[in-house]
This record gives C-alpha cells, sequence and structure tokens, in this order.
C-alpha cells in the first residue's frame, strides 16, 4: 500500500496552515519507490489513477485539485474532521 508519511513544506513556510504550503511528500510502501515527490507529481500519479493512501488512522486516501491561481497540488478526501487530515503527518 503506498503511503504519505512525511511532509516538507515551501522554503518560506514554518507551520502548516494549507495543503497549499506543502512542497514535497514523502511516500514509501506498494509500487512506489520510497522517497520525496513534488506535489505536483502526486497530483498527476493519482489523477491518472494511482492511489496513495495518509500514513493515518483510517487510512484516507489522496486527491487531486488545482487551486484558483492553477497550482496543482493533493489533499486527502473529505471526511468528518475541520481541517484536512494530510496536515496530520510530520514535517521534515
Amino acid at each position: 500500500m503506498n503511503t504519505a508519511q512525511k511532509l516538507k513544506l515551501k522554503p518560506w513556510c514554518y507551520i502548516v496552515t494549507s495543503t497549499l504550503e506543502i512542497d514535497s511528500i514523502y511516500v514509501a510502501g506498494g509500487n512506489i519507490i520510497p522517497g520525496l515527490y513534488k506535489k505536483e507529481v502526486l497530483h498527476d500519479y493519482v489523477k491518472q489513477g494511482g492511489i496513495i493512501y495518509v500514513n493515518i488512522p483510517d487510512y484516507p486516501k489522496l486527491i487531486a485539485a488545482t487551486s484558483a491561481r492553477g497550482e496543482k497540488y493533493v489533499r486527502s478526501a473529505p471526511n468528518d474532521t475541520p481541517n484536512d487530515n494530510l496536515l496530520k503527518l510530520p514535517c521534515i
């Protein structure tokens, strides 16, 4: 199972409050070579049918999203929590 495990934030960001502030995500397991992947690369991967789960209980899936400015990113599938579950991962 491919899982998102850690976040790397954009250089100017020290506290993550939005999935748009993520630069890269460390993914391991399953059929993906373990490593840091740019959010745009993961956006394309899940858009093409690839599956990546967030490494927290209940394992929500990542879904592709595009900002109002056209920036590609990923976020977790919505559930009953007020904040995106992807933001619960530790930063590196």
